[in-house]
């Protein structure tokens, strides 16, 4: 490999040489095992030279204009009764580098939604004398470099896809008579580059593929970071197999997937947004360069629901009594860091009808939209886009699902359900076309370290975003929907650039939801104006408490997006524990973005953000992309001393807050929804200064009534306070049922009973330790630095109930708080 790592530092490598070749589809074929806490199988690649698809010439759209319309149309290809073989036949105490060779297979029995009922095989095993010893011993075999972590890699072979029938019409050139290494790799390149139109004869050829027998095992070792493949005598990556079979198992401690039990007690597994990704899950090309698309099988018991990234509404299907097979698809390119998954005793919830005055009227299509509810020419490259289906572009709701664990289902039903039409309404108001074609959203377990994280196709929320009405629910919403454009549909080609992401889906929430709630324009920008006056203290606090070097958003300056020359990099700081509770790519991002969208002025900021998104979906972009589009598309007058480079020098390149920032600030008034906070802080403060006994005639105070991001504010202020007296708390509690509200307001409240040591209010820090542990972290801080020894000793209690399912990172964070 050609790149330098420190194992001192915390940076995540990604080693795949993606330079030289590319994973452009993944076939999974896997089982899970709950007792033995185990996902196993195969894998397949189609793989695709670096040159060869950078050369990627229009053969196959002149094949097919050249057939006959019959074979252009959407169908299924000949039945393939072809060999196959099948991981569950591997011993179960089969060592780490053993091959299995499987001995002659039965037919395939897909059915029509792709699930294999692959009958069970006899098998050997091989000696491990040729897994493989990577050093070159004086040849110069191509080496293909694949991200892994946590596996055990059983066998890697290549597969035989000359053996499908009906493949050989994708070899047309006449030399190419006999069967070699040249002729499956064009069969390979022809299927990987077939139309867009053609999908749905692609995914059946890929499924026949995989199931076609192997044809040779090769060469492979792993160390700590990869999987290396190589075969004798293949010196380049044209040589090389483009379509391998990998046979491997995942190991219970992976840090990919937790293995845990949702609310209602039931076992349960799931993508935990791990700051590995997926390499501990299936070995895969991790960088976003490697954009590929996937098709999955999954067997389970008949109990779990299989829920993934995929544009399909996938049901179980019946295998044999007692277990189930789910199928799954992606056609849109994606980086495998995207695939998501979730296995368990899932409840799926249906709402019968939505009524638009639950909380917002739709939206009569005004004229002023009718600019970005076009068909036009997309820039990425081909796959069935929705941005060119017309039906699709004025598609306000797209179908969706809601799942959780059973003991959640009635507070779902009474804030999720109904909110999740209105937001995405909301987001096709805002930006158009909604780029993927359904939505599943599950409440996962209690350990899950965030509010909530988006996936193609899929959403993961928190249950702490179900309680306190609809607020914190709405908004975070509309933050994982607005993901669905920024960092999936648009995605950062370096990751380091987290705040193309983040910093987007930010300032979009606040956007999206007020149009959800319809609120007339001068509420919706007074509360807008409230979640920037909040993220601004949040920032000046975040400032405060990191290290400098992890504040910075472009960390890699004019080398942002540069990889070695195989495609290996790093990812600054991917690994540090502490960077997953970090605000600053959030909220610097936002900033940035609503310092541009004052300056612009929201019509036409808003006008180019539709613009930008039908320019760059579909497509990975560096900071600049945005930037230099912005800047060429607005007006002279409005451009003042704005420029790509001194925005990332302000903004992107330094530490601490930017300084057109803090002067934006400095000059801007506080909003109304602010002030009003400050009186109430003022009354607070007079009721906690006045005797125990006060006199008659002295007049009650009376108590404005507040909205959520209202109260967080005033608890904030009222953190500021030296002193709170326990008849202060006691009220403020009642006045405002601070046990009922949302997990954002209860977290500041759980800060003053720590601050103040109000001892009658201790189960309320305990309760938010155990059910909101997406924002727990900072409080068990809190608790140790007191010195309190009844306090340490109630941090120390609630992390010994909760750290066996604790997310990984977050109980390492904690344990180092506590010992």
């Amino acid at each position: 490999m050609d790149i330098q790592l420190d194992p001192a530092r915390d940076d995540l490598p990604l080693m795949a040489n993606t330079s030289h070749i590319l994973v452009k589809h993944y076939v999974l074929d896997l089982d899970v095992d709950f007792e033995s806490q185990v996902i196993e199988g195969t894998i397949v690649l189609f793989l695709e030279d670096g040159n060869r698809f950078k050369k990627q010439n229009s053969s196959i759209e002149e094949a097919c204009q050249s057939e006959s319309n019959k074979a252009c149309k959407f169908g299924m290809p000949e039945p393939c009764h072809i060999p196959v073989t099948n991981a569950r036949t591997l011993s179960s105490e089969m060592e780490y580098n053993d091959f299995a060779i499987c001995s002659k297979g039965e037919k395939d029995t897909s059915d029509k939604d792709g699930n294999h009922d692959n009958q069970e095989h006899a098998s050997g095993i091989s000696s491990s004398k040729y897994c493989c010893d990577t050093g070159n011993h004086g040849s110069e075999d191509f080496l293909l470099v694949l991200d892994c972590c946590d596996l055990s890699v059983l066998k890697v072979e290549e597969v035989d896809v000359a053996a499908v029938p009906g493949l050989e019409k994708f070899t047309r050139s006449p030399e190419l008579t006999v069967v070699s290494e040249e002729f499956r790799n064009q069969i390979v390149h022809e299927l990987v580059t077939l139309p867009a139109n053609r999908w749905r004869e692609q995914l059946d050829y890929y499924a026949c593929c995989s199931q076609a027998p192997g044809c040779g095992e090769l060469l492979f070792d792993t160390d700590t970071w990869s999987l290396q493949i190589r075969k004798t005598g293949a010196q380049t990556a044209t040589d090389f197999p483009h379509a391998i079979r990998i046979w491997y198992k995942t190991k219970p401690e992976g840090r990919s997937v937790t293995w845990t039990s949702d609310q209602s007690g039931r076992p349960c597994v799931y993508t935990v947004g791990s700051p590995i990704n997926n390499r501990a899950l299936f070995p895969c090309q991790e960088p976003p360069v490697a954009m590929s698309t996937w098709q999955a099988t999954v067997r389970a018991a008949a109990s779990f629901v299989v829920l993934m990234s995929g544009e399909n509404s996938a049901k179980p299907t019946q295998l044999w009594e007692g277990c189930s097979s789910w199928y799954y698809y992606v056609t849109m390119p994606m980086p495998a860091s995207t695939f998501t998954i979730a296995v368990g005793c899932w409840t799926e919830m249906k709402m019968e009808t939505w009524s638009s005055n639950d909380l917002a009227t739709e939206r009569p299509f005004s004229p002023s939209e009718a600019n970005f509810r076009h068909v036009g020419v997309c820039s990425h490259m081909e796959y069935p886009c929705r941005f060119q289906n017309a039906s699709a572009t004025t598609q306000e709701i797209i179908p969706h699902r809601v799942f959780a664990p059973v003991c959640l289902t009635g507070a779902c039903q009474e804030t999720l359900l109904r909110l999740i039409p209105p937001c995405l309404s909301a987001a096709h108001s805002v930006l158009g076309t909604h780029p993927f074609s359904r939505l599943d959203v599950l409440i996962v377990p209690a350990n899950f370290p965030s509010l909530g994280m988006a996936s193609p196709h899929i959403m993961f929320l928190s249950q702490s975003i179900l309680t306190g009405g609809n607020h914190l629910c709405g908004t975070r919403l509309c933050h994982e929907i607005a993901h669905a454009w920024f960092g999936l549909a648009i995605g950062a080609r370096d990751w380091t650039e987290e705040w193309l992401s983040e910093g987007f889906a930010t300032h979009l929430e606040d956007v999206f939801w007020a149009t959800a709630q319809q609120l007339a324009p001068h509420e919706a920008r007074e509360q807008q104006e409230l979640r920037a006056c909040l993220r601004w203290r949040r920032l000046q606090d975040e400032m405060q408490c990191s290290p400098e070097e992890m504040q910075v958003l472009r960390p890699s300056k004019d080398k942002t997006g540069h990889t070695s020359d195989s495609g290996a990099s790093v990812i600054k700081h991917g690994l540090n524990p502490e960077k997953i509770f970090m605000q600053v790519h959030y909220l610097k991002g936002y900033f940035l973005l609503w310092f541009l969208a004052k300056r612009l002025g929201d019509e036409t900021y808003f006008s180019f953000l539709r613009k930008f998104v039908h320019t760059f979906h579909g497509q990975l972009i560096l900071s600049q992309d945005f930037l230099q589009m912005l800047l060429e598309n607005i007006p002279e007058e409005k451009r003042l001393e704005l420029s790509v480079e001194n925005i990332h020098q302000d903004w992107l390149e330094s530490s601490g807050i930017p300084k057109p920032l803090q002067r934006e600030r400095r000059a801007g008034a506080e909003c109304g929804l602010a002030r009003q906070v400050r009186a109430e802080v003022t009354k607070w403060i007079r009721v906690n200064r006045r005797p125990r006994k006060r006199k008659r005639r002295e007049k009650e105070e009376v108590f404005e009534k507040l909205l959520p991001d209202q109260l967080v504010l005033l608890l904030e202020h009222l953190l500021e306070q030296k002193t709170l007296s326990p008849r202060t708390l006691q009220s403020l509690q009642r006045t405002y049922h601070l046990q009922d509200q949302d997990a954002e307001v209860r977290h500041r409240w759980c800060e003053l009973i720590v601050k103040h040591k109000f001892t009658k209010a201790y189960k309320s820090v305990e309760r938010f330790l155990q059910e909101d542990q997406a924002m727990g972290v900072y409080l068990y801080g809190e608790l140790m630095v007191s010195e309190d020894a009844r306090q340490q000793q109630l941090a120390r209690r609630c992390f010994e109930r909760t750290k066996e399912q604790m997310d990984r990172s977050s109980a390492q964070v904690v344990a180092e708080m506590l010992f």
